[in-house]
């Protein structure tokens, strides 16, 4: 078990360190085996090739310093004939100075292989006490033998303890990585790009604005979601205009015949007895009016309509005058830079059906707008008697009146607006007591 969650937490760990983007994950895919391929090439030739070429370099540098401390020993009247010699001959400055080994005397290389292979040579060749100092001389690597009479210092130059093929093939390993990682990203960048303005479009279609169609580039597959979003885009438009000739018409159509009807009750002279049955002909007669005109209203909003920039407070302050002619408390606070892309008269329609609702049911409605990360939140509140949990679900529903009565179309259409926009509404309790319709739609 306690193997089960370490595994767990591990994954969910490498999970939140992944690329969240289609690019950066494919990148990641490219640099993982890349990386692999070119440390497992560097791992043979620093553990083969570099190995080999470092132990017979140090063992010809290790023979060399032993010949000269077997002639010192020999010949210790020639010493500075000797030292002169392999100077000139060898190249290997040589020094005897008195003292004895300290520690400060080694100090660590660049290279571990470098230093192990040459005091193994060293230890084998000279059987005596010897220090490196690697960082004394950028040129040199000054060599210290402990001597029965000193200490011999040799400046050993560095061009003959490297391979000068080590740079080249590290030059190689990295070149040859920034090279094809570069490809890589070039390729799969211009990939990406296509799938990006495909969400692009396909966001900005969803939040119902016109854009034309896309040009496919990039993969097969791209391409493929690119003419199939043009399709689906296109198909989507001949059904909106459909259903929205559809829907004028019909409205159209259904005016006539109750026009005729309203006509006929008005001529009709009924007694008394009679009267509120009249009453309740007419009462339907205009609930039906008012539905039409709901419709004919929507299909107005929506029907040609562009989305454009839309500066959002004076259309609430239009709304608000409108819901204070007809005897509404209305109180508005939004920001007065605020704006989004709307089709302004069928949002302001649909802010129009939620105060209208708001005001039949209360005293009091404010509007306000606020701005959030990537939206932005409308929220008309009132001091009403609310609607119950249970049954704000079902206002939504086309013909579900509220608890003051109407057609049910205020809030349907409403909705409907604001998806086409992208955005929704949600509702809540509001800080008046009754309550807050939210709009959140999308910038």
């Amino acid at each position: 078990m306690a193997g089960a969650a370490l595994s767990g937490r591990l994954a969910r760990g490498l999970k939140r360190m992944m690329p969240r983007g289609l690019l950066g994950r494919s990148l990641l895919i490219v640099l993982v085996p890349l990386v692999v391929v070119q440390a497992v090439a560097l791992q043979v030739f620093y553990g083969t090739h570099l190995n080999i070429v470092s132990r017979r370099l140090s063992a010809a540098i290790a023979g060399e310093v032993a010949l000269v401390i077997d002639g010192l020993a020999r010949y210790p009247q020639d010493r500075d004939r000797i030292l002169a010699t392999v100077q000139e001959r060898l190249e290997l400055p040589m020094r005897l100075l008195p003292g004895t080994l300290e520690p400060e005397h080694a100090r660590p290389p660049p290279l571990e292989v470098l230093e192990h292979s040459l005091l193994a040579a060293l230890e084998e060749r000279l059987r005596l006490p010897v220090a490196l100092d690697w960082q004394a001389d950028p040129s040199n690597v000054v060599l210290r033998v402990q001597m029965d009479d000193g200490l011999l210092e040799v400046d050993v130059p560095r061009k003959r303890l490297f391979a000068g093929t080590l740079y080249l093939f590290v030059l190689y390993l990295v070149g040859s990585s920034l090279l094809l990682f570069g490809i890589a990203a070039l390729f799969m960048r211009n990939q990406v790009r296509g799938i990006r303005r495909l969400a692009s479009a396909m966001d900005a279609f969803g939040r119902g604005h016109d854009a034309a169609a896309l040009r496919p580039s990039g993969a097969t597959e791209v391409r493929q979601a690119v003419a199939a979003f043009n399709v689906m885009q296109e198909r989507v438009r001949r059904f909106m205009a459909q259903r929205t000739r559809m829907l004028a018409g019909v409205s159209h159509d259904l005016r006539t015949p109750l026009t005729r009807m309203r006509l006929g009750l008005a001529m009709l002279k009924l007694d008394e007895a009679h009267g509120q049955d009249l009453a309740d002909l007419t009462a339907d007669m205009e609930e039906m009016d008012r539905m039409i005109g709901g419709y004919l209203a929507f299909v107005r909003g929506v029907g040609a309509e562009t989305a454009e920039p839309t500066e959002l407070a004076p259309l609430l302050d239009e709304v608000a005058r409108h819901a204070r002619r007809a005897g509404a408390e209305v109180a508005v606070d939004c920001p007065e830079d605020l704006s989004l892309m709307l089709r302004a008269e069928a949002f302001r329609r649909a802010v129009t059906n939620l105060v209208d609702n708001a005001r039949r049911h209360a005293r009091q409605v404010a509007i306000g707008a606020h701005p959030l990360p990537g939206a932005v939140a409308i929220t008309v509140d009132d001091d009403g008697p609310g609607i119950a949990h249970e049954r704000r679900a079902d206002v939504f529903r086309a013909f579900e009146s509220g608890p003051g009565g109407g057609t049910g179309l205020g809030l349907t259409i409403a909705l409907d607006v604001v998806r086409a926009h992208g955005g929704d509404i949600t509702l809540g309790d509001s800080k008046l007591g009754g309550l807050c319709v939210r709009i959140t739609v999308p910038t």
